[in-house]
C-alpha cells in the first residue's frame, strides 16, 4: 500500500496528506453550500460580483469565439461561469467542482445559461490533452491539495496558447491590510459561522489564504509548469488579484 502523501497545498485542521486533505476541504463545501452564495455576496459587500465581471471581461477576446471552450475550475455554485458566459454566447463552458452538493445549489444558473456542470476533481480531470481555450478558477484554486499538481493539470487540459487565469484572495499590506487582516481573521470567521450554522469552513478560509503562495511565489511556479507571459493584476487593493499566464 503506498504511503500517504503530504499535503502541499491547502491543509484544513486535522488533514494529514493529500487525500485527507481533499476530503475535508470537500465535506466543508458540501456543509456550507445551502448559505453559500447568500454568504459570499453578505461578506464582501457584493464587491466578489464586480471581481467576477472585470475577470470575465479581461478574456472576452476568448469568449467572443463560436468555437472556443471554457473551464470554469472549482467553480462552486457558478456565479464565475455565468460571468463568462455574459461575455460570449458561443463558447462551450463547463462549471467543474468535486462539491457535489455545490453544483446542486448551481444548477438552476448552469441550465438558465447553457453551462454545463462536472463533478470530478481538479487534480485528476475528466478532459483530454489539448482540448480547452481557456480556465478560470476563482476562489477555488487555492483549495486545492497540491499547487504544483493543479497547474500541471490545468497545463495538459489547456490547447497551445490556450489561457489561464486564477482568481483569488491576498493579503494587502500597509494600514488597509491591518484593517482588512482583523476583519478577515477575527470578524468574518465568527459572521460566516453564525450565518452557515458550520464553525470549520470559515475560521479555515483565513488559514488558507494566509498558507497560499505570495503573488511572485505562485508566477513563479506557474513559469516553472511551463506558462509564460506570466502576470499578477490585484484588485480592490491587493485584497485580490488575477494570475494570467498563456501555454506556450
Amino acid at each position: 500500500m503506498p504511503e500517504p502523501v503530504k499535503a502541499v497545498g491547502a491543509t484544513p485542521a486535522g488533514a494529514t496528506d493529500e487525500h485527507s486533505a481533499a476530503k475535508a476541504v470537500q465535506q466543508m463545501f458540501d456543509e456550507i453550500a445551502p448559505r453559500y452564495d447568500f454568504l459570499n455576496h453578505a461578506l464582501s459587500m457584493n464587491v466578489d460580483r464586480l471581481w467576477w465581471r472585470r475577470t470575465a471581461r479581461i478574456f472576452r477576446h476568448i469568449l467572443a469565439r463560436d468555437n472556443a471552450s471554457v473551464l470554469d475550475l472549482c467553480a462552486g455554485t457558478g456565479d464565475m461561469s455565468v460571468a463568462l458566459r455574459a461575455m460570449g454566447a458561443g463558447p462551450r463552458i463547463y462549471a467543474l467542482d468535486f462539491s457535489h452538493q455545490m453544483l446542486q445549489h448551481g444548477v438552476e444558473k448552469y441550465r438558465n445559461k447553457t453551462i454545463q456542470p462536472v463533478e470530478a476533481d481538479a487534480l485528476h480531470l475528466p478532459l483530454p490533452q489539448a482540448s480547452i481555450d481557456l480556465v478560470v478558477s476563482a476562489f477555488g484554486f487555492r483549495n486545492l491539495a497540491n499547487y504544483e499538481a493543479g497547474l500541471h493539470e490545468i497545463f495538459r487540459v489547456l490547447k497551445p496558447q490556450g489561457e489561464i487565469g486564477i482568481l483569488d484572495f491576498s493579503e494587502p499590506g500597509g494600514i488597509l491590510g491591518k484593517f482588512y487582516g482583523f476583519y478577515f481573521r477575527k470578524v468574518l470567521p465568527r459572521i460566516g459561522t453564525l450565518i452557515s450554522g458550520v464553525k470549520g469552513p470559515y475560521e479555515y478560509l483565513p488559514a488558507s489564504v494566509q498558507k497560499f503562495p505570495a503573488p511572485q511565489q505562485l508566477l513563479s511556479k506557474m513559469e516553472a509548469v511551463g506558462f509564460r507571459e506570466v502576470s499578477w493584476t490585484p484588485y480592490t487593493f491587493g485584497i485580490a488579484g488575477l494570475y494570467r499566464g498563456k501555454k506556450a
